[in-house]
C-alpha cells in the first residue's frame, strides 16, 4: 500500500492542489546562495491541508558542510518534517552525499533525512547504498510503485510531466508515514495554560519538561544543559522569549517590550503546544 504526495519548487503554484495527497516535498535551498522564494508559503500551504511536509536541498559542488549548516537554517522544519538531499549534480560526489546525509541526522536528529536522486545515480554513481533513513528514488520510466532498483525505497518519483513531479510514500497510510516522520514519537500532549504565575523559577513539572520539548522542537533552543527538564530555568526563559519573538514576527503582532518577555502569554502556549496554530 502507499500514499501519494508532489514534489514543488519555485517553478509551481504556492497554491497547488493538495487533494488527495499525504506529503509534499518542498525545495528549501541550493548551494549556499539560494533559497526557493517560495518555500514558505508552500509549506505553509501544506500544513494548512494536513499534509506530512518534506525540505529538499539541492546540492553543488562545494563544502557540503556549509550547504548542510545552510538548508538547515533556511528550511526552519518543525517537528515531523522530513528533510532531503537532492543529489542531481555530477560534481558532486558519493562521498560528498554521505557526508551531507551524515551532517545533517547529526545536527537535526529528531528529523529523519532521506537521499532523493535518479536511477542513474543511484546505479552508477553510488558506491556505498547509503541513503540515509531513506530512499527517494527518481525512475518515471518505470509504473508507479515499482521503481526498477533492488534496494527498498521509501519514496517513488514516477512521473515528472505537466509541470508537476508526482510521487509515492511507501506506507499504508497518511498516519503511518507521519508516525514514521516523527519516527515514532507523538509531540508532547497539550496541556492548559496555568497562568502566568504558575512560572516560576525553580518549579519542578512534567508540563515544564513538555514546554522544554516543543521548544527544541520549534528551534527556540538556547539550553545550556537538559539535565533538568522538569524544571524551570534560565534556558527555559530565554528559550520561551525566542519562541515569542518568532511568533511575533511570524504572525505580525507588533508586540514589543514586556509583551516578548517572561512570563508566557496564553496565545503564545497555545500555539507552541497545538502545532500550526
Amino acid at each position: 500500500m502507499t500514499v501519494n504526495g508532489i514534489d514543488v519548487a519555485s517553478f509551481q503554484s504556492s497554491t497547488y492542489s493538495t487533494t488527495g495527497l499525504a506529503f509534499v516535498m518542498v525545495k528549501a535551498t541550493e548551494g549556499t546562495s539560494y533559497v526557493n522564494p517560495k518555500h514558505a508559503a508552500q509549506v505553509a500551504h501544506a500544513r494548512a491541508a494536513g499534509l506530512v511536509v518534506g525540505h529538499y536541498h539541492f546540492a553543488r559542488p562545494g563544502s557540503l558542510t556549509a550547504q548542510a549548516k545552510y538548508f538547515l537554517k533556511h528550511a526552519a522544519a518543525k517537528a515531523g518534517d522530513i528533510l532531503a538531499f537532492d543529489w542531481e549534480d555530477t560534481g558532486v560526489s558519493g562521498t560528498d552525499k554521505d557526508n551531507w546525509i551524515k551532517h545533517v541526522q547529526a545536527s537535526a536528529a529528531g528529523h529523519r533525512v532521506v537521499l532523493y536522486c535518479n536511477r542513474d545515480f543511484w546505479l552508477n554513481r553510488d558506491h556505498t547504498s547509503f541513503a540515509g533513513d531513506g530512499l527517494w528514488i527518481a525512475d518515471p520510466d518505470a509504473s508507479a510503485g515499482h521503481p526498477r532498483v533492488d534496494h527498498a525505497w521509501t519514496f517513488h518519483q514516477y512521473s515528472s510531466s505537466g509541470g508537476l513531479d508526482r510521487d509515492l510514500g511507501n506506507f499504508a497510510s497518511k498516519a503511518a508515514l507521519g508516525t514514521w516522520a516523527a519516527k515514532g514519537v507523538k509531540p508532547p500532549s497539550y496541556e492548559p495554560f496555568p497562568g502566568a504565575a504558575w512560572f516560576t523559577t525553580g518549579r519542578t513539572s512534567p508540563i515544564v519538561a513538555a514546554m522544554h520539548a516543543r521548544l527544541v522542537a520549534v528551534g527556540c533552543d538556547r539550553y545550556k544543559s537538559t539535565a533538568n527538564k522538569n524544571v524551570i530555568g534560565a534556558g527555559d526563559v530565554a528559550s520561551y522569549e525566542a519562541w515569542q519573538r518568532k511568533y511575533n514576527t511570524e504572525h505580525h503582532k507588533g508586540w514589543t517590550g514586556s509583551q516578548l518577555k517572561w512570563p508566557p502569554g496564553k496565545e503564545t502556549w497555545d500555539a507552541l503546544h497545538v502545532p500550526n496554530v
